[in-house]
């Protein structure tokens, strides 16, 4: 199973799924998924994905459940291949920019949300990337 290097494993679920499997939880979202946040947290900087550990608002921009109150119900975030991202260091258009200028730097990534105010992307099983304008 592989173990995220930069994130804890409560940025990437929800409160209500860490309380019940706590590490356990990372099973429940795609090595892909894992890796990429991985390389794009060693590429851009600090960036968060969930920060309701910290007394945050956010608990739905990795893994997303049947509880969720956004999303739809085939989001990738329900599969674990998706999460959304701000980025502290850089703006979230050149991140957007380099991912779908450069694909081999994240090769991973396969969807790529445009015009978010946060990086959405997902592992979902395609080539090439495709993008959506919400």
């Amino acid at each position: 199973m592989y173990r995220p290097r930069f994130f804890e494993t409560e940025e990437l679920v929800p409160k209500h799924i860490y309380d019940v499997r706590g590490e356990r939880s990372l099973e429940l979202l795609d090595e892909r998924l894992l890796k990429t946040l991985d390389d794009l947290r060693a590429s851009y900087g600090k960036m968060t994905v969930n920060d309701w550990l910290w007394g945050g608002a956010n608990h739905w921009r990795g893994l997303r459940t049947e509880l969720s109150p956004v999303g739809t119900p085939y989001s990738q975030h329900r599969f674990g291949r998706a999460a959304d991202c701000t980025f502290h260091d850089i703006d979230v258009e050149s991140v957007r920019q380099d991912i779908l200028n450069n694909p081999g730097l994240f090769p991973h990534i396969t969807f790529v949300e445009l015009g978010t105010p946060h990086l959405h992307f997902d592992v979902r099983n395609c080539t090439p990337i495709k993008t959506y304008h919400p």
